[in-house]
């Protein structure tokens, strides 16, 4: 097996080879349509129309182990290249793409880099939209060093997707280089991955042949978002996966903000150090995750870190904050991020490593580290960490050998990493649950060891757990010293 690159998705689409025209175009899994989850949410098991997903729900057992998931199907495909459709209205957009899922792009918009100005709205529709500040977060800081990038941010009640692009002109005017961004807006994150190949067509359009619009008039004409009048201007939250839901959702929402293999490559880049990734989004601690340019991949790692504490039982983590993706961010968020109690977020600038105020875990590269005292225990792994790791490791290697000798085809990476960590998650809140319940309210080592924790190094780790989830247990644990 050929491992995935680290490197954004953007580029590597280039590289892959067109489809062969001799063969069937298989249909594009869909994300679902909001209007239509309510209808499906009653259904106990579903299958999500056109991807040939079903499954079962997700058991807890009495003994806080988690009953086995079963998905069934033909599994998710890497994005394919750009479409070779020269007659197509919109370049770069597929024919299906441009048919369906329309009425959900509330803006689009130019952004370039002036040499005396800096960064600035060069054109937008609707014309009367309030953009300030999406200059800066399409176009991260120190874009001027790479070629092209992509970026996921959010703007008020909007998500954003813009595509950047830097090609070298003989201009002295330019000082030999051209930078622009073309991006979007929309009320959800759910549908942007899908015009990511029109915005990359559109900005390379911008660039050898600035001024000229029409492709992006035409464009926002045909998708632009008929929103309700009351709208109340909530940011959707990163997708919580319910038991009736996880084969509806899960890819879709997968499919939102990155390719097949995202979550493979987050988990290979921060290697053991992603069980302490896991505790701080399951305590839903404010994450800041810093990477110079290119930015792409990073936002990737953003909705990765958020994935790690999906939890599908009823009823738990209603009371606590929702782990909310903030993607790119820059100065301009200051402010905003004042007023956020979890989040998780990536910023190329290195001065916010200073405002300290404004985080609870720094990540630089794969160096993960806290300026809160109490935090700081959780930095350390545990033996059980290394063994729930070790499990992991071991059962990706399975799963690619039995796709590479042919045996299973149509299961995924994807599968594997949400459902380890949801089930883990599961066992863990089960488990709270049912002492929680009981006659004697107080949670042993034994009990600890059930849930897959280490009674002594993850002590503080669930006295927190217990704390911010409002459990009404003792914790009580045998020191070391006892015999």
């Amino acid at each position: 097996m050929v491992e995935q690159s680290d490197r954004a998705p953007l580029l590597d689409w280039e590289e892959i080879p067109p489809p062969d025209p001799n063969q069937a175009a298989q249909p594009t899994p869909q994300p679902p349509r909001e209007e239509d989850s309510a209808a499906e949410k009653s259904a106990p098991t579903d299958t999500a129309a056109g991807t040939g997903w079903s499954s079962t729900a997700v058991v807890v057992k009495g003994d806080g182990s988690p009953g086995r998931t079963e998905l069934s199907g033909h599994g998710w495909d890497r994005p394919q290249p750009l479409g070779t459709d020269r007659n197509a209205p919109f370049p770069g957009l597929s024919v299906k793409d441009q048919w369906e899922e329309k009425d959900q792009i509330v803006a689009v918009f130019v952004v370039t880099f002036d040499t005396r100005s800096g960064n600035m709205i060069e054109w937008c529709l609707p014309h009367d939209i309030n953009l300030d500040g999406v200059e800066f977060k399409s176009m991260a800081s120190g874009s001027h060093r790479i070629t092209s990038d992509f970026i996921y941010f959010r703007k008020g009640g909007y998500f954003g997707l813009a595509c950047f692009a830097n090609m070298p002109v003989e201009s002295e005017l330019e000082r030999g280089a051209r930078m622009k961004s073309v991006g979007i807006l929309s009320p959800s994150y759910t549908l942007l991955y899908r015009y990511m190949h029109f915005l990359e067509n559109q900005v390379r359009h911008q660039l050898q042949c600035p001024g000229q619009y029409s492709p992006l008039e035409a464009f926002y004409e045909d998708k632009k978002a008929i929103l309700p009048p009351t709208g109340n201007g909530l940011v959707t939250a990163c997708p919580t996966w319910s038991v009736t839901n996880i084969s509806r959702c899960m890819h879709p929402e997968m499919k939102i903000t990155h390719p097949a293999g995202c979550m493979s490559q987050f988990i290979q880049f921060f290697g053991e150090q992603i069980m302490v990734l896991w505790k701080f989004a399951l305590l839903r601690k404010r994450i800041l995750i810093f990477s110079p340019p290119p930015v792409g991949v990073v936002c990737y790692r953003v909705y990765c870190c958020c994935c790690l504490a999906n939890v599908s039982l009823p009823g738990i983590g209603v009371s606590v904050p929702e782990l909310r993706p903030f993607f790119y961010i820059n100065i301009a968020d200051i402010s905003a991020l004042e007023t956020e109690l979890s989040y998780v977020a990536c910023t190329t600038e290195k001065i916010f490593e200073e405002k300290k105020e404004l985080y609870d875990v720094y990540i630089d590269n794969q160096n993960v580290k806290t300026h809160r005292s109490h935090l700081q225990q959780l930095l350390r792994l545990t033996a059980a960490d290394k063994e729930k790791y070790r499990k992991l490791t071991e059962q990706r290697q399975l799963l690619l050998y039995s796709q590479e000798v042919g045996e299973d085809c149509t299961s995924n990476e994807e599968d594997l990493f949400i459902l380890f960590f949801m089930e883990l998650n599961n066992r863990i809140f089960q488990t709270l649950s049912e002492v929680a319940g009981s006659a004697d309210p107080t949670l042993t080592g034994e009990h600890v060891r059930a849930m897959g924790l280490d009674p002594q190094g993850d002590r503080a780790f669930l006295a927190d757990l217990l704390e911010v989830y409002g459990f009404d247990v003792t914790l009580v644990i045998d020191n070391l010293c006892c015999p």
